[in-house]
């Protein structure tokens, strides 16, 4: 029921069909930026410099690199942070990457990378007009070495009707989940959505927001069938989902073209995909 398109890892911004890459988490560090860029030393500690409703903001963090795998008792990582901003002995070297919503990156000389990204994450779901705080682009900093978070994720129908996605978050191989959620908001560390916008859909033109839900554990899967809500399903030619990483690892891209209408082999194929890409996760089956 469920045909699996693609695997991103970094944040990739693929046009069509997303291909594997680095992916990774951030912290807010501000919002409706321009002209941001990061210093930082190679000590861990990095000064964000932006502007954003006519003034000059300096943002100082410190104290937190790449994830830890998800746990009840031990908090994850996230930055400590000084609005007030303060000096670093700069060795970070701007560089290019392929991360979606990048607006900064450099290496620094411990050999870890930082990167700022903005985007519109509290967008109002089913393509309803924002309020100007969920328009907002929220700028966000990472801070990460060697290998970080993978979003994968197919397609297929649900009940012979209704496109349906699904997939898994993974870091270091684990799902990323959380442990404390109400009303489908993470009020951990750990827990993550993942946001999912539509192109030219039946709820608007251009992208728009049609809804975001949780990875579950325990190894960070998700589904979700496009039934019709109002008279909407929110499926375009394109389709794309975002997802915050890990720890103060970078944001997660993923974006495909969606299958056409249902076709039975499409469907019985994609089902024993979901069974393998799933095995072990207890709420997401093929139906």
């Amino acid at each position: 029921m469920r045909r699996l398109l693609q695997t991103s890892a970094v944040l990739a911004a693929a046009a069509a069909l997303a291909f594997p890459a680095a992916a990774a988490a951030s912290v807010k560090v501000g919002v409706n930026a321009s002209s941001a860029t990061i210093s930082a030393d190679s000590k861990g500690h990095a000064l964000v410099v932006y502007r954003s409703g006519g003034k000059l903001h300096r943002v100082l963090a410190w104290g937190a690199v790449n994830a830890r795998p998800p746990s009840g008792s031990v908090p994850q990582v996230t930055f400590r942070l000084n609005n007030s901003g303060g000096k670093v002995k700069n060795t970070c070297h701007r560089v290019k990457l392929q991360l979606a919503w990048l607006v900064f990156a450099c290496r620094a000389g411990d050999g870890s990378y930082w990167a700022l990204q903005s985007w519109q994450r509290l967008l109002p779901n089913n393509g309803a007009r924002p309020s100007a705080a969920q328009a907002a682009h929220e700028l966000r900093l990472s801070h990460w070495t060697g290998p970080v978070a993978s979003l994968r994720i197919g397609w297929g129908w649900s009940f012979h009707r209704a496109h349906q996605m699904f997939g898994r978050y993974t870091y270091g191989g684990q799902g990323v989940f959380g442990f404390h959620v109400r009303n489908g908001v993470p009020l951990d560390g750990y827990g993550r959505n993942i946001y999912i916008d539509a192109f030219n859909s039946d709820i608007g033109k251009g992208w728009k927001r049609v809804n975001s839900f949780l990875a579950h554990g325990p190894i960070g899967a998700f589904c979700y069938g496009f039934f019709k809500h109002g008279g909407h399903t929110g499926v375009g030619p394109q389709m794309r989902a975002t997802a915050i990483g890990p720890g103060v690892t970078p944001d997660v891209l993923w974006q495909s073209h969606v299958p056409g209408a249902y076709n039975r082999s499409a469907d019985l194929a994609a089902d024993a995909q979901m069974k393998k890409l799933l095995a072990g996760d207890k709420l997401c089956r093929p139906n």
